[in-house]
């Protein structure tokens, strides 16, 4: 077919297209439940109070205890103003406004996501089960709903599509780990010398440091003049983020920790990036520092099997387009849209300062640092980036990255092989710019708290550093945003709607990071000199 004759990136660039209009088409679209519900507020005698929430036919579709009467208060200012003044055990019944149900089905896992309104109060609650019958089993107040909207062929084709997008993801990652440690160990044994190392290394996360500062700074500026959370009501009840026990010391105590494998072996068995990045490159410099026929044993044989997995890598990424489009397709096909008309000026805030970000000073930093054209190398690097917009994952994307910005791009593999790896791992522009503005967007909504310039600077050192810490996976960056909310006293339950929305703003910022990424090799490609590099 004429369509497989296409460059590589015109074929992914139709799969997105592609992937995102079957998608939109098979949208099942949230489920409007149309019964009239009742809230029975129950003041108990210990001081707390119980909300029972139940449809027409008196069935209980929704418990919630709280402690206290102003914790209760705080998540349903509407109810409490009517209940603050009863008596012990006395029910009162309050009519519910607008409900929907969303319910995503992906072949590993069944999501139900409820959102209701009181009075001006959104709620928003989830349930997830690993398949029908568990799902049945663990919330039979749902299993009529289930039964009616659940299920279907749109879902199905969700399902399967999700299926073969993770087989490529799955190819990806299997390249990925041997594909860094041989570009590494053959991109710093062939420096020549360890003093070339250093001097790469530390240009490098100067560069990491700028760009990183520079997103967050965007960020900031954006939530400032948008104010997207200013008379915001935020919904709360999502499902909770691992990691919010976590703090940003135990996270940087965790990433010292890496960076001196026990086991290296069982580092690269693991996924450990960040400890299959020390060691390569200690193993690359340790090559360099024994020289003579030894280093050039070893040096030839890491090119070798480098070369192998390039080729490995071109293979796999054939398929790329059938990934894409599966992705896409996926990704479409399961998002609700109640919730983005809730979120739309923090979704357009997130969005804008990602585009400022992409569009304007990266390619500045092209334009007058790498002295290289903003468009040709953004077509060069096209692949990369729609991939890594469609996986959400700079990680699975990380080889063809490599292969764009070497192949595409002409950038020297020496730099490439030390650059992208690395920032893979700690530069994340498009976290760390994510993550200030959600923080700030969630501080904006929570009455009360003094969003001043000392909390700002707060925020936007925080979500550099936390930045750091998130690995290069598919919404790595809402366990780090946990972090941030507590550093800067904001409620965690906040996070319960971002989450919604979240799949769509990480395939954003994750296109930005490696967008970032490549950026840097051009960077580095051209301060570096090429006979020391």
């Amino acid at each position: 077919m004429k369509i497989f004759s296409l460059p590589l990136h015109v074929q992914i660039l139709i799969a997105l297209i592609v992937g995102t209009l079957v998608g939109t088409l098979i949208n099942p679209g949230d489920v409007a439940l149309d019964a009239p519900a009742q809230v029975f507020v129950t003041p108990e005698t210990d001081g707390r109070v119980r909300v029972d929430e139940r449809d027409a036919t008196g069935r209980t579709l929704y418990t919630e205890r709280f402690k206290t009467q102003a914790a209760f208060s705080t998540r349903y200012p509407e109810l409490s103003e009517q209940f603050s003044n009863q008596s012990p055990r006395v029910e009162t019944v309050q009519p519910v406004g607008k409900r929907r149900v969303h319910i995503i089905e992906d072949g590993k896992s069944i999501t139900l996501s409820y959102s209701r309104q009181f009075g001006q109060q959104p709620v928003m609650s989830q349930y997830k089960a690993s398949d029908a019958e568990a799902f049945r089993g663990e919330f039979p107040e749902w299993s009529v709903v289930y039964a009616t909207h659940g299920g279907g062929w749109a879902r199905k084709v969700s399902a399967i599509s999700r299926a073969i997008g993770d087989l490529f993801l799955r190819l990806l990652k299997m390249i990925t780990i041997p594909l860094i440690a041989t570009s590494l160990i053959s991109g710093v044994a062939g420096l020549g010398n360890a003093s070339n190392f250093g001097s790469m290394f530390s240009k490098t996360l100067l560069y990491y440091f700028v760009t990183s500062m520079l997103a967050i700074t965007t960020g900031i500026v954006v939530v400032n003049l948008l104010q997207p959370g200013v008379g915001a009501s935020l919904p709360g009840g999502g499902t909770a983020v691992a990691g919010t026990d976590q703090s940003l010391s135990s996270v940087f105590h965790g990433m010292l920790e890496k960076l001196i494998p026990v086991n290296p072996i069982a580092a690269f068995a693991q996924g450990d990036f960040l400890s299959i990045i020390s060691f390569s490159i200690l193993l690359g410099i340790f090559i360099i520092y024994v020289g003579g026929r030894a280093g050039d044993v070893l040096r030839e044989f890491f090119n070798a099997a480098f070369q192998v997995m390039m080729r490995m890598t071109l293979a796999i990424i054939r398929l790329a387009p059938l990934g894409v489009l599966a992705f896409m397709l996926f990704a479409t096909a399961t998002q609700g849209l109640e919730i983005f008309k809730t979120l739309a000026w923090y979704m357009l805030s997130v969005f804008a300062a990602l585009v400022v970000h992409a569009t304007i000073i990266l390619p500045l930093i092209l334009k007058f640092v790498a002295k290289r054209s903003p468009i040709q190398f953004a077509q060069a690097m096209s692949p990369a980036l729609m991939t890594a917009f469609s996986t959400a994952s700079s990680n699975a994307t990380l080889p063809l990255t490599l292969t764009s910005v070497e192949q595409r791009a002409g950038v020297s593999n020496k730099v490439s092989s030390f650059v992208l790896p690395l920032g893979a791992t700690i530069n994340m522009d498009g976290t760390a710019l994510y993550e200030a503005v959600a923080v700030l967007f969630i501080a904006q909504a929570t009455p009360g708290f003094d969003l001043t310039l000392g909390a700002q600077i707060s925020v936007a050192l925080t979500a550099l550093l936390a930045s750091v810490g998130a690995a290069g996976i598919p919404h790595a960056g809402l366990v780090m945003m946990a972090i941030v909310l507590q550093a800067v006293g904001l409620p965690l339950e906040a996070q319960g709607v971002i989450i919604a929305v979240d799949r769509v703003l990480d395939m954003c910022r994750t296109a930005v990071n490696v967008w970032s990424d490549s950026c840097g090799c051009a960077v580095l490609d051209r301060i570096t000199d090429r006979s020391d590099a």
